[in-house]
């Protein structure tokens, strides 16, 4: 084979090979020989078919599986015999006009990894921020909880149904006067001004009382997920069984009770438990954009513009995604357009700090276990519906990449424990907002423009945010259910078919290589 470099420029390298005729009708006959003891022939006794007539039967399948070994063996050898250490899958490509008896001309296009010298971590020094957790915070975490556990009773039956009223009604919608499927529910809840139902229904409801029997009529809203009730006008014949009011939630031992504790002192336990977490992860997220920005700030070396447009592309899928669930998705598109070039150098700067976290971890023997990653993949794959979840995990078993992108999230954490257990670190008590505040100003700077640091930025919206945590990813988001429904959250039968059933995931097609 002969071997001739056409690339070197910056991380991105090019070769020609020529692998000669000759070398693959070698590889060809070697395969010949091997399948020629298996092959069936009349007239001849087993393993005993001539050569040339075993070429005659199967020779476009040999010559096929011959040019894939040889190409494969050549593209490693390349590698192996130039040290090269590729940041994605190699490109190859066989030259065109390519047939039997002639020599097979590979193209190979690669970028390979820059060389990182990782960090002296001597005099790395971090500030943790924590936040105890007090009383009065207890007691506010348990007032919002005894909120949310809002309880009705039954109202005078001359009670006229306002607004934080609930009804319990019968309902049935109808089209042109015939019923519609999914349109009709017994003894369904309703509080008035929740906005469960579509635009009119509720307001229509609003001073009825027990017993009542009326005829309503709405509109469908033409953005409604059904598209046999798009636009349309229904009738809903409702039958009002019960008004009721709401009645003043006690913070007691009942409550707790109705949590499954056995007293309020183990809800506040709990809750206390719970917010102390909460914290927890907060100062950890703090503590890791520091090191990250230091990080940061010390190394500047070329990153491989292949996993930069991999690590983009993840980015903007999922403002994409986002964006689609806003209430005017194409001006909250055009206002991440305008940030696009930002949105770029985080993911080259995370690309930079992915490399830099994976050199200091294998300079410091820094593992995930082969039963981490076991955990991960079934962890992984409760995301997907029973009957793919198998298929998932094969699916990571045998895509390396896949793999990769799994196991990278748990090798970052490592790697930052291990830099966190080797820092100097001082603390300091703040307050929540005060721990808030930070990180937002951490993020803040790390999305500043590398040549603009005195400047601030423009905060970018909340949602946005979340892709510029430079280290940290997250799963895309679900798209947001619809605000208005025509069903109640709670019917007794059948919901209106207007409400789609979520589609099932399917396993990942695409490779990730936005880090090791």
């Amino acid at each position: 084979m002969q071997t001739k470099e056409i690339t070197n420029e910056g991380l991105k390298r090019g070769y020609q090979l020529t692998i000669t005729a000759d070398e693959i009708a070698a590889r060809v006959d070697g395969e010949v020989k091997k399948i020629a003891p298996q092959v069936k022939m009349p007239g001849f006794r087993p393993g005993k078919v001539p050569a040339n007539l075993v070429k005659k039967m199967h020779g476009e399948q040999i010559h096929a599986q011959a040019i894939n070994d040889t190409i494969r063996e050549s593209v490693d050898g390349l590698m192996q015999d130039n040290e090269l250490r590729p940041a994605m899958q190699p490109r190859v490509e066989l030259g065109e006009g390519y047939e039997e008896g002639k020599d097979a001309v590979l193209t190979v296009e690669l970028e390979i990894l820059p060389k990182v010298e990782a960090p002296t971590l001597d005099n790395l020094k971090l500030e943790r921020l924590t936040v105890p957790v007090g009383e009065d915070q207890v007691d506010e975490a348990i007032a919002r909880l005894a909120e949310g556990q809002k309880s009705y009773k039954d109202a005078a039956k001359t009670k006229k149904a306002g607004d934080g009223d609930q009804l319990i009604i019968d309902f049935t919608g109808k089209l042109d006067g015939e019923e519609f499927e999914g349109g009709k529910a017994e003894d369904a809840p309703l509080v008035l001004g929740s906005g469960q139902f579509i635009p009119g229904f509720e307001e229509q409801l609003t001073g009825s009382k027990a017993g009542d029997e009326k005829t309503i009529s709405v509109t469908f809203p033409d953005d409604y997920p059904a598209d046999n009730l798009k636009g349309k006008e229904a009738t809903f014949d409702i039958v009002v069984k019960a008004v009721k009011v709401e009645t003043e939630s006690k913070i007691d031992d009942e409550m707790a009770q109705n949590f499954g504790l056995d007293s309020l002192d183990k809800l506040k336990e709990l809750m206390r438990g719970q917010l102390e977490q909460e914290t927890a992860g907060l100062t950890r997220t703090q503590m890791k954009r520091q090191l990250l920005d230091t990080l940061a700030a010390g190394h500047d070396f070329p990153v491989p513009e292949g996993m930069v447009n991999a690590e983009f592309d993840q980015i903007w899928a999922q403002l994409e995604q986002e964006a689609s669930s806003e209430e005017d998705p194409k001006a909250a598109m055009k206002e991440i357009e305008a940030e696009k070039d930002d949105y770029r150098r985080i993911a080259e700067r995370r690309v930079r700090l992915g490399l830099l976290l994976s050199e200091i971890g294998q300079q410091n023997n820094v593992q995930v276990s082969q039963q981490e990653m076991s955990m991960l993949i079934q962890q992984a794959a409760q995301q997907y519906s029973p009957d793919d979840r198998e298929k998932f995990v094969q699916y990571v078993q045998q895509e390396p990449m896949a793999a990769a992108q799994l196991r990278a999230p748990l090798y970052e954490d490592k790697v930052v424990d291990f830099l966190f257990d080797k820092a100097e670190v001082t603390e300091r008590e703040v307050t929540r907002e005060e721990l808030e505040a930070a990180i937002e100003a951490e993020e803040s700077e790390a999305a500043k423009p590398a040549k603009k640091k005195a400047a601030p930025k423009k905060k970018a919206p909340a949602k946005k945010a979340a892709a510029k945590k430079d280290g940290e990813k997250k799963a895309a988001p679900k798209k947001k259910a619809p605000a208005k429904k025509a069903e109640p959250k709670k019917a007794a039968e059948k919901k209106p078919a207007a409400k789609k059933a979520p589609a099932k995931k399917k396993a990942p097609a695409k490779k990730a290589a936005a880090k090791k």
